[in-house]
């Protein structure tokens, strides 16, 4: 490898590409349960609360990390959470909405086809792509200078 290359990853990608294989796994497990729930059912339910449990993590994280920046930023709630306010540029903003998105509709579509069931437990797991979310707003995110205070 060339000394001269520069790394063109966005800042915040191993956050961007967890997101993305929590997703898939996610997506996987909702439909195999879906599909043979004796089989599948108890890892999804797994899976959903380990990752549930890991959004949880980062989302605690993102906000001790706002409320850090929050000194010398004017840190938004929809800039860290959501990474609206230009917070973020577009080709990180949209993956990780995306992935939120499809995260959602993954496991409300698996527990709607068996109710009742371990398979609801999936409903839990979209808060690994809103910590994550979070995680890269309190991390990476840009917001606006705080103004400086008047002397009285």
């Amino acid at each position: 490898m060339d000394e001269d290359t520069v790394d063109d990853a966005p800042p915040g990608a191993s956050l961007v590409n967890a997101d993305f294989v929590g997703t898939g796994l996610l997506v996987g497990t909702s439909l195999a349960a879906a599909i043979a729930p004796a089989t599948f059912e108890r890892v999804h339910a797994v899976l959903s609360c380990v990752l549930f449990a890991v959004g949880t993590g980062a989302l605690l994280w993102a906000y001790a990390l706002g409320i850090t920046r929050s000194r010398t930023d004017q840190v938004t709630l929809t800039g860290l959470f959501f990474l609206g306010d230009g917070a973020a540029r577009p080709e990180i903003r949209r993956p990780l909405r995306i992935a939120l998105a499809v995260q959602v509709v993954a496991v409300v579509a698996a527990a709607s086809v068996r109710p009742y069931t371990e398979v609801a437990f999936g409903v839990l797991a979209p808060m690994f792509g809103l910590g994550l979310m979070g995680a890269w707003g309190g991390r990476h995110g840009t917001f606006a200078d705080r103004p400086a205070k008047e002397a009285a």
